[in-house]
């Protein structure tokens, strides 16, 4: 990620995962938020029609407004200045993300467009919804009490 926004050429970097997808107007709508913010993400939608990753997707969405903290499956941007300012995305092997709303929600809000990008669903129907889940929460919580990014990397890939 810092390796492309060093080459990036734009006062916007927007960080997007491989197998998620941004809506329509997705420049109109960074453009049109970032002349209120210095940076902001996107609501997520998970790609299936499975009524509870469709609950998940909410889920991570009210989380998200909450608490100030996006994921990367959430398209975050952020003004070029802003990102230079705060160091660049931490060099870690996982929860880079939550490392870097961390240490951006200290300094701006974000704008949370409601416009949705549209992420895989593949972990969670690989591993199964709940597990997935109850993973995702036992990671986060390991993160927030000091773990290190790199033994959260290897029971996420485990």
């Amino acid at each position: 990620m810092n390796t492309g926004a060093a080459l990036a050429t734009s006062d916007v970097l927007l960080f997007l995962h491989a197998d998620t997808q941004l809506p329509l107007h997705a420049i109109d709508s960074v453009s049109e938020a970032m002349k209120r913010a210095e940076w902001g993400r996107f609501d997520v939608q998970i790609a299936s029609r499975q009524p509870t990753l469709r609950l998940v997707s909410q889920m991570i969405n009210w989380r998200s407004r909450l608490s100030g903290i996006a994921t990367g499956d959430q398209a975050i941007f952020i003004s070029q200045f802003l990102f230079e300012r705060i160091g660049n995305y931490p060099n870690q092997a996982l929860m880079e993300d939550i490392e870097f709303c961390k240490q951006l929600k200290g300094i701006a809000k974000p704008a949370c467009l409601k416009s949705k990008v549209i992420t895989s669903a593949r972990r969670w129907q690989q591993h199964g919804t709940w597990r997935t889940i109850i993973l995702m929460w036992h990671l986060r919580f390991d993160y927030w009490r000091g773990v290190s990014a790199d033994n959260i990397k290897a029971r996420y890939y485990k």
